[in-house]
């Protein structure tokens, strides 16, 4: 990701300094499905083909992508899709598709320390240089298959299940580490694509841990500082599995 360099003023309890800063970059890309408008995104350069396949299958408009071409600010996918569908503003300002998200299947079981593994992957250079992105991680098969990071949470989970579709790795069979809170569009998201466990730093909504419920999901939050709390579906983490 490139960074933006900007002219600040630093300004401390004892002194004024004159500093350059780095800036992540944000900008605005135009999706189409089967050569039809469906959504701008506004989203950090970088892993855009990942973007493009990602946000279709997340969205549930399909279950793969059939091609994904990127030229300029456009993001063009093919994919045979499923139905008519509706748009909804989410939290943050982005736009998803509503649906009922999928129920999902998997016999993926992990262990303590496999948490522990994906929230040591989980800062990027570029939030130790800015500050100011989200991150996502994939593991398949508890081995680490790709990062990404994004002005936009929502993004970082579209780029990494889309780095996945285009390397036709087995979703049920991966874990996703991300930085953001969860609500229900995130949890929807990683269901669609049948994702079955996800571990975030940060926190659930109400409606983020029932739409993991329905789903199938095992939802892990607050996985930081030498601890988690397994808020559904605990049978997934071995050592809890043991006692429940």
């Amino acid at each position: 990701m490139n960074l933006y360099r900007c002219s600040a003023i630093r300004v401390n309890k004892d002194k004024v300094a004159k500093i350059k800063d780095n800036i992540c970059i944000e900008d605005t890309f135009r999706l189409y499905l089967n050569d039809e408008p469906l959504v701008e995104l506004i989203a950090s350069p970088g892993q855009l083909k990942e973007l493009g396949a990602g946000f279709v299958v997340c969205e549930g408009l399909a279950q793969g992508v059939d091609n994904v071409h990127v030229s300029g600010n456009e993001i063009r996918v093919s994919a045979k899709t499923s139905g008519k569908f509706e748009k909804e503003l989410r939290s943050g300002g982005g736009f998803g598709i509503r649906r009922t998200p999928r129920k999902v299947t998997s016999s993926l079981v992990i262990r303590k320390e496999d948490v522990f593994r994906v929230i040591s992957e989980m800062e990027s250079e570029i939030w130790k240089k800015t500050g100011g992105v989200h991150c996502s991680v994939l593991f398949s098969n508890k081995n680490l298959g790709v990062k990404s990071s994004d002005v936009g949470r929502h993004n970082t989970i579209d780029k990494v299940i889309g780095f996945a579709i285009l390397n036709n790795i087995d979703l049920s069979t991966c874990i996703i580490g991300c930085t953001g809170r969860q609500p229900a569009g995130m949890i929807s998201k990683n269901a669609n694509a049948g994702v079955p466990i996800i571990i975030s730093k940060a926190a659930p909504t109400d409606k983020g841990i029932s739409t993991a419920v329905e789903a199938g999901i095992t939802l892990i939050c607050f996985a930081r500082d030498g601890r988690f709390t397994v808020y559904t579906h605990p049978y997934r983490v071995y050592e809890i599995a043991e006692v429940i």
